[in-house]
C-alpha cells in the first residue's frame, strides 16, 4: 500500500483550517467573556420601599460635615437642639429622594463621556471556500482572511469628546442648580412654618381676649349692666376668634407637611425648629448689580452655557464627519491552485448622495435652539429681578406704615376701652375696632412672610446667596411670642 503525497497534503490543509476555524472561534469567546454581562433589577415593594426609609441622623451629621455645593455654605449642623432654616437646606439636600433621580443624570453623562472616548472595533473577516464540481483534481480548498478598521472615526474624535466633557459639567452645574433650589424651598418652608406658629399664637391671643370678655359680659348681663344684645356682640366676636384659631392651626399643619415633604422625610414625622428663629433681609444691591452678578454665579445659565459649547462641539464633529469613510485592512488568503496571497485593502465611500448633511443641519438647530434658550433665560432672569427689586421695596413701605399704624393702637385701644366701660362708645364699634386690631397683626405678619418669600426668591433669581440671613431685624425677640397688646 503506497503512500500518497497529495492525499496526506490534503488532510494537513483540512486539518490546519479546522484549527484555524477553532482558533477564531476561541479568540471571539475570549473577547466576549470581557463584556459586560446582564442583571436583572426588578422594582418590588421592598427594593420600592427600601428608597423612602429617612437617613440616619447620625449619618446626616457626618456627611453635613464633609458637604460641598458651589452656592450653599456649610454650616456647623446639629438637629439635636432643633433645625435652622440652614441647617434645613443641607438636610434637604441630603436627604431629599427626589435629587437621586436627578444625580443618577451624572452617571449617564459619565457613561456618555466613556462612550465618546472608544474607537470603533477593528473587523475581522473569514472565508472558507470548498470545490465540489468541475475539475478538482489538485485542488485545495480556498479561504480568505481579512482585518479592518475604520480610521474615519478618529476624525471627529477629539470634538466628540469636548462635546461630552463640557455635557458632563453642564449636568454636574444643572444637578447643583436643582440642590439649590431644594435646599430653598427648605430654608422657605422653614421660615413659613414659624410664621405660621406666630399666627396661631396671635389667633389663639384674640380667642383668649373674647373669652375672657364673654365672662365679664355675662356677669354684667346678670347685674342688669348689659344686655342681651351685647352679649351677642361678643359670642359672635368669639365664633369668629375660634374660626380663625382654627384656620391658623390648618395652616400650621399644611407647612408642616410641606416642610417635611422639602426635607425628604415622612409625613409622620416631627422636626424640631430652632427656638427664636430670626431673620434679615439685607439691603438688596442695584437690579442692575444682581442681573450683573447672575449671569456668573447663577447655576442653570452656567449650565447653558456649557450646554452650548457641548452643542458647538457637536457641531463641529458632524462637519467633520462629513468626510468619506475610510477603512484600512490587512487582507490574506489561498486560492483553489494552493497559491498563498497577502495585501493591503482600502474601502472608501463615495460622497454621492449622503454628505452627512442631514445631522449637520440638525446639529446646527439644535445649537441655534440653545442659544436663543439662553438669551431668552437672561432676558427672564432681568425682568424676574427687576419686578422682585420692587416688590420688596414696596413691601417694606408698607411694613413701615404698619408698623406707624400698630405703635398708635395701644393708646387707641386705652382710649375705647374707658369710653366703652363708661358707655361713651357704641359697643359694636368697640368689638369692631379689637377685630381690626388683630387683623392688622396678621396683616403685618403676612407681610413679614412675603418678605422672606421674595428675598428667597431673589436669591434664587440672582444666584446670590444670603441676602436672606439669621441675624439683625428679628420676627420676634428672643425668648419673646409674638403679643397682641388688647386692652385690659
Amino acid at each position: 500500500m503506497g503512500w500518497n503525497m497529495s492525499e496526506s497534503r490534503g488532510r494537513f490543509l483540512m486539518i490546519g483550517e479546522s484549527l484555524l476555524l477553532k482558533g477564531w472561534i476561541l479568540v471571539a469567546l475570549v473577547v466576549v467573556s470581557g463584556c459586560a454581562t446582564y442583571r436583572p433589577m426588578p422594582i418590588t415593594p421592598e427594593t420600592a420601599h427600601a428608597g423612602l426609609i429617612s437617613p440616619d441622623m447620625q449619618e446626616v451629621r457626618l456627611r453635613a460635615n464633609g458637604f460641598k455645593h458651589p452656592l450653599l455654605k456649610p454650616v456647623p449642623f446639629d438637629d439635636r437642639d432643633g433645625l435652622s432654616p440652614e441647617e434645613a437646606a443641607i438636610l434637604a439636600v441630603i436627604a431629599n429622594p427626589t435629587l437621586r433621580a436627578v444625580r443618577d443624570r451624572r452617571g449617564i453623562a459619565s457613561a456618555q463621556l466613556l462612550q465618546a472616548g472608544i474607537l470603533p472595533n477593528p473587523q475581522l473577516s473569514y472565508d472558507l471556500g470548498i470545490p465540489v464540481g468541475g475539475d478538482t483534481q489538485g485542488r485545495v480548498n480556498s479561504f480568505g482572511l481579512g482585518l479592518g478598521w475604520d480610521i474615519t472615526s478618529l476624525i471627529s474624535r477629539s470634538a466628540r469628546l469636548d462635546a461630552a466633557k463640557a455635557h458632563a459639567a453642564a449636568v454636574d452645574l444643572g444637578i447643583a442648580w436643582q440642590e439649590w433650589q431644594v435646599a430653598e424651598a427648605a430654608r422657605l418652608h422653614a421660615y413659613r412654618l414659624v410664621i405660621a406658629g406666630q399666627r396661631l399664637v396671635a389667633a389663639k391671643q384674640a380667642e383668649d381676649f373674647f373669652q375672657r370678655l364673654l365672662k365679664d359680659v355675662k356677669q354684667s348681663v346678670a347685674l342688669g349692666v348689659k344686655t342681651q344684645l351685647d352679649l351677642s356682640a361678643v359670642e359672635t366676636s368669639l365664633q369668629e376668634a375660634s374660626s380663625r384659631v382654627l384656620n391658623a392651626q390648618s395652616t400650621v399643619e399644611q407647612e408642616r407637611l410641606a416642610f417635611n415633604r422639602a426635607l425628604g422625610l415622612p409625613s409622620q414625622r416631627m422636626v424640631p425648629l430652632e427656638k427664636d428663629i430670626a431673620w434679615q433681609l439685607e439691603q438688596c444691591p442695584p437690579a442692575k448689580t444682581l442681573f450683573e452678578d447672575a449671569e456668573t454665579k447663577r447655576l442653570d445659565l452656567l449650565a447653558l452655557k456649557l450646554g452650548y459649547e457641548s452643542q458647538e462641539a457637536r457641531v463641529r464633529a458632524a462637519v467633520r464627519s462629513q468626510f468619506p469613510k475610510i477603512n484600512l485592512g490587512l487582507t490574506g488568503g489561498r486560492d483553489t491552485d494552493g497559491i498563498q496571497t497577502i495585501g493591503v485593502g482600502v474601502s472608501i465611500d463615495l460622497p454621492f448622495f449622503d454628505r452627512n448633511q442631514g445631522r449637520i443641519a440638525k446639529e446646527r438647530a439644535s445649537r441655534q435652539q440653545l442659544f436663543d434658550e439662553y438669551t431668552a433665560r437672561l432676558f427672564e432672569t432681568r425682568a424676574d429681578i427687576d419686578r422682585l427689586v420692587a416688590a420688596i421695596k414696596a413691601t417694606r413701605q408698607q411694613l413701615a406704615a404698619i408698623d406707624k399704624s400698630l405703635s398708635t393702637g395701644k393708646a387707641l385701644f386705652e382710649n375705647l376701652s374707658r369710653a366703652a366701660d363708661a358707655g361713651q362708645v357704641d359697643i359694636f364699634s368697640y368689638y369692631k375696632a379689637v377685630s381690626a386690631f388683630y387683623d392688622k397683626q396678621v396683616q403685618r405678619i403676612e407681610l413679614e412672610q412675603r418678605m422672606i418669600e421674595l428675598g428667597i426668591a431673589l436669591e434664587i433669581a440672582s444666584g446670590r446667596y444670603g441676602l436672606v440671613s439669621k441675624a439683625g431685624h428679628t420676627i420676634q425677640k428672643p425668648g419673646q411670642t409674638t403679643r397682641m397688646e388688647m386692652p385690659k
